[in-house]
C-alpha cells in the first residue's frame, strides 16, 4: 500500500487536532461520594467538558464543586437531585443512616450559588430536593451552547 504525500498531510493534521472530549450525564442516581470525587477529578485535570443531559442526583452533584463551572452546561432534560449523605446499607443492616460528617464534606464541595439554592429550599434531608430545567437552574448553570 502506498501512502501519498495527502494522505499523509491529512493523518498529520487529524492527529494534532484536539479531541472534544466530553462527559454526557444522562441518567446517573449517584453512588459512593468518593468514587466520584476520583472520576471528577480526572475530568477536571483532563480538561474535560460536562453536558448534564438529564438526571443527576445524589454524589453526582459533586461534579459542580470539582470541574469547573466553565466546563458545565445543562440541556433541557437536565435535572440535579440533592439530599443529606447516608452510610452504605450493606452496614447498616438496610436501613438509611444519615452522616453529618458525609453532608457536611458534600456541601463542602459545592459552590456558594448551589449552597444558597439548598439553604433557600430548607437544607439537605433525607427527602430528594430537585432543581429541573429553568431559570433557576440557569441561575447555578448555563445552558449548552448549540455548538457543544
Amino acid at each position: 500500500m502506498r501512502i501519498t504525500l495527502l494522505s499523509l498531510l491529512l493523518l498529520c493534521l487529524a492527529a494534532a487536532t484536539p479531541a472534544r472530549a466530553e462527559l454526557h450525564i444522562t441518567r446517573d442516581h449517584g453512588g459512593y461520594v468518593e468514587e466520584y470525587k476520583t472520576k471528577y477529578k480526572r475530568v477536571r485535570e483532563k480538561g474535560e467538558r460536562v453536558i448534564i443531559d438529564g438526571i443527576c442526583n445524589s454524589a453526582c452533584t459533586l461534579v459542580l464543586g470539582i470541574v469547573p463551572m466553565n466546563k458545565i452546561c445543562v440541556t433541557p432534560r437536565a435535572s440535579l437531585g440533592f439530599h443529606q449523605a447516608y452510610y452504605d446499607k450493606a452496614f447498616t443492616f438496610g436501613i438509611k443512616v444519615t452522616s453529618s460528617e458525609g453532608t457536611s464534606d458534600l456541601m463542602s464541595y459545592y459552590p456558594d450559588t448551589v449552597k444558597d439554592w439548598i439553604r433557600r429550599n430548607g437544607g439537605l434531608t433525607t427527602d430528594m430536593k430537585k432543581i429541573k430545567n429553568g431559570v433557576e437552574l440557569w441561575k447555578i448553570i448555563n445552558p449548552c451552547p448549540d455548538e457543544w
